[in-house]
C-alpha cells in the first residue's frame, strides 16, 4: 500500500481575508511565512491582543480570526 504524503492546511482568516496556511503554524512562524517581523506587529486572535511573549508558544488553529497591525515608521 502506498502513501500519499499531503501537505496539510488549515484555513484561517487574516484582516478579514481567508487564506490557507500549513496546518501547525505557531503565532510567530505565521508571521514569517508572511514575510512580516514579529516586532513591528501586534497580533490580535480571536478578539483577544496576543502578548509578543506568547507568539511563539500560540498555535494557530483551523477558524482563528487574525487581525494584523503593522507599525510603520517616518514623520
Amino acid at each position: 500500500m502506498s502513501e500519499t504524503l499531503v501537505a496539510e492546511e488549515i484555513t484561517v482568516r487574516v484582516n478579514g481575508d481567508e487564506r490557507a496556511i500549513p496546518a501547525g503554524l505557531t503565532v510567530d512562524r505565521l508571521l514569517e511565512h508572511l514575510s512580516l517581523n514579529p516586532r513591528m506587529v501586534v497580533v490580535e486572535r480571536n478578539c483577544e491582543i496576543l502578548r509578543r511573549e506568547s507568539l511563539a508558544e500560540t498555535v494557530v488553529q483551523e477558524g482563528d480570526s487574525l487581525e494584523l497591525v503593522h507599525f510603520v515608521g517616518g514623520g
